[in-house]
C-alpha cells in the first residue's frame, strides 16, 4: 500500500478527513485520508502518494511530484 499513487476525491486538510481513490487488487478503492505534513491542504483532483497505511481504511498522503 505504501508508495501507491491515488487521486483525491474529498479535500484533505487540517481538521478534515479527506478521501482518496487508490488502484489496488485489480480495482479502485476509497480510503480515508489525512495529510502526512501537518496543516497541508490537498485539493480534489490532486495526485498523491501513500506514505503511511493504517488498517483497515486510513492512509496518510503527500502530494506526488508529477
Amino acid at each position: 500500500m505504501v508508495g501507491r499513487q491515488g487521486r483525491v476525491t474529498g479535500r484533505i486538510g487540517p481538521g478534515l478527513v479527506g478521501e482518496v481513490m487508490v488502484p489496488i487488487r485489480g480495482g479502485v478503492e476509497a480510503f480515508y485520508a489525512y495529510p502526512s505534513v501537518p496543516d497541508e491542504e490537498i485539493l480534489v483532483g490532486s495526485i498523491v502518494v501513500v506514505v503511511e497505511y493504517s488498517p483497515p481504511r486510513t492512509v496518510y498522503v503527500a502530494r506526488a511530484i508529477v
